[in-house]
């Protein structure tokens, strides 16, 4: 069952407000049945003929009795009925004590109006409304049969009535008379049959769509969280890469600045022209450590875009790196977007592409380097292709590199595509626009 069966419903937190509603026009109905006559006058002219077609005691008796009440006590018992589909209690017992009154209720209406002829068949499709939103299916069921059983039992009395109405009629059309009488009542018998089976198939597709939507819901949110926990253990995944590359490559590069100074200072008074090399070396050596700062920062930041466009922020990031001193890469880059990207896409795409010409520079020793960005109303593609040494993707352990890259297209249902020879490294990546958005 559903969140509905788990707690009570209440009118702020009904399920299915047009069920309430529904309710609330049946019941105006059956109120309405109540003061369509005057009460008892059905009743008094059949108790009348009774003893004067020599019908037996007992059933005058029957109907003299129902006669006395008043139609008063059927009103107060509907709009009590009605009070009480307000609040559906969510414990067993309470739900069975809450049925049993309601069942009540039903019977006190249908006894004090029966003098007029008339049933609820109304009130009992309310019953049934009630019962499929508090029990499972088996308790639908059997209720949805008690109902049927206390409809039969009204619109049994009911046709005992008409029987004696037809009482002075001639012979001959006092059969006729019965006969219509009953293939009447048959037809609806069979009517309230089939409203009965339609509100409880109904109002189980209603539970069963409710509950698909709310597991639906369950899983979505599932995996956000999935998603917000991959890209954090990415993210401190990337840190500690980045504290590996400042102590390994900054490190290295400052402690090489540190030595060509001092060989600098060194030879400054005996050998000016060596010093003067020695300096131009701590000068590379320091252009490149700033590079490689910026490159960190870059990484680290919580914002990689700082408003720009995705097309800008590529192109920004494109010559930070060929604007290097010690790197001879040429990238050419193509970049067409049909719509605006979501910013969740943006940040994705600019991630994989900086962790991408960041393996290009530092791996591939490579001269050339193409970068294509296209994207549709549905997709958007990257590809990212260079001529460099390459390596074989089966035999050598992936790097924190490419493994982020395929990590963050597979957290948003996306595809990564590596392939790798002699002449180059290709890598292809489609990440879907739908999802992202939805997300």
């Amino acid at each position: 069952m559903i969140d509905c069966a788990m707690r009570a419903i209440r009118f702020q937190n009904h399920p299915f407000r047009f069920l309430l509603y529904l309710e609330w026009g049946l019941l105006a109905m059956a109120m309405a049945s109540v003061l369509e006559s005057p009460p008892g006058r059905l009743a008094k002219r059949l108790g009348n003929e009774s003893w004067r077609s020599g019908r037996s005691p007992s059933d005058a008796g029957l109907t003299s009795f129902i006669w006395h009440y008043s139609p008063v006590l059927a009103l107060v018992s509907l709009m009590i009925f009605g009070a009480m589909g307000l609040y559906l209690p969510s414990g067993r017992l309470a739900k069975l004590g809450h049925t049993l009154g309601q069942i009540l209720l039903v019977l006190v209406a249908s006894v004090t109006v029966f003098n007029d002829g008339r049933t609820f068949p109304f009130i009992y499709l309310v019953l049934v409304i009630r019962g499929c939103l508090m029990f499972a299916p088996t308790g639908r069921i059997m209720l949805a049969g008690i109902a049927f059983i206390l409809f039969l039992g009204g619109l049994v009395f009911r046709l005992r009535l008409l029987f004696g109405l037809g009482g002075r009629l001639p012979p001959q059309a006092r059969d006729r008379f019965r006969m219509l009488a009953m293939g009447l009542q048959l037809n609806f018998i069979v009517l309230f049959a089939l409203s009965l089976l339609l509100v409880v198939l109904l109002i189980n597709a209603l539970l069963t769509e409710r509950q698909s939507q709310h597991r639906l819901q369950q899983a979505n949110q599932t995996l956000r969280h999935s998603a917000q926990e991959i890209e954090k253990l990415a993210m401190d995944q990337e840190r500690s890469r980045i504290a590996r590359d400042i102590h390994d490559s900054l490190g290295h590069s400052l402690t090489a600045l540190n030595i060509q100074l001092e060989s600098a200072v060194k030879l400054w008074e005996k050998d000016p022209q060596r010093s003067h090399q020695f300096l131009q070396n701590a000068k590379r050596l320091g252009s490149q450590s700033l590079q490689e700062v910026r490159q960190s920062v870059a990484t680290l930041r919580q914002d990689p875009l700082m408003g720009q466009s995705l097309e800008t922020a590529i192109v920004h990031l494109i010559e930070d790196i060929q604007s290097s001193p010690s790197n001879h890469l040429d990238i050419e880059h193509h970049i067409k977007l049909a719509t605006a990207l979501p910013s969740n896409l943006q940040v994705l795409l600019y991630r994989i592409v900086q962790a991408g010409l960041t393996n290009i520079v530092k791996h591939a020793n490579a001269k050339h380097a193409r970068l294509q960005l296209l994207s549709s109303q549905a997709i958007a593609t990257l590809s990212l292709e260079d001529d460099g040494e390459g390596f074989d993707p089966l035999g050598a352990k992936a790097g924190f590199g490419l493994q982020s890259m395929r990590d963050r297209a597979e957290s948003v249902g996306g595809t990564f595509v590596l392939n790798s020879s002699r002449q180059g490294t290709s890598i292809q990546v489609s990440l879907p626009i739908g999802r992202l958005i939805a997300s």
